[in-house]
């Protein structure tokens, strides 16, 4: 993975790739909160399609870091009490026991999200969005399902692989 992820980067450094301003991308420095900077992610890139509650604390983070770059709306989560109650809250309820924040965990979770019709991977780990190409509110999932079967011949003898799809429908 490391070997891919250095490549890539190299590779759209050097060849450039559009990214839609309005991609809503953020940098990931909380150990562990992959899942809840890639919930962040889909909910971020999808907010016309969602209705909030009138007093949410998503909502205001999403509003309050809208014109933010990146890295800073990285250090507004560090800082954002409801979202990281929620989150640590969120962690101790699971099936299994949560890992310490310090722990060195070997799983991750990014989103894919259709923006202005392309395909984006968001993975805050990166250092910025990935476009992997054209895609439809009608083809998006089987879009999303071919990058996913790239992850995953990638490293074929790696059976610890889950897709959620996020329906606002």
């Amino acid at each position: 993975y490391e070997t891919f992820r250095t490549e890539e980067e190299e590779r759209i450094k050097a060849k450039g790739q559009d990214v839609k301003s309005s991609v809503y991308f953020m940098k990931q420095t909380i150990n562990n909160a992959c899942g809840t900077i890639g919930l962040i992610h889909a909910i971020a890139n999808n907010r016309d399609k969602m209705n909030f509650e009138t007093n949410s604390s998503l909502k205001k983070f999403l509003e309050d870091s809208l014109s933010m770059t990146p890295e800073e709306r990285a250090k507004y989560l560090e800082t954002y009490e409801a979202i990281r109650v929620t989150h640590e809250s969120s962690a101790h309820e699971g099936q299994t026991e949560a890992p310490s924040i310090d722990e060195k965990v070997d799983l991750h979770f990014i989103a894919l999200v259709n923006v202005g019709g392309h395909l984006y991977e968001l993975d805050g780990r990166k250092p910025f969005p990935i476009n992997h190409g054209e895609t439809s509110d009608d083809s998006f999932l089987e879009d999303a399902i071919e990058v996913c079967k790239k992850f995953m011949e990638r490293d074929p003898e790696e059976l610890r692989f889950n897709a959620i799809a996020l329906s606002a429908a």
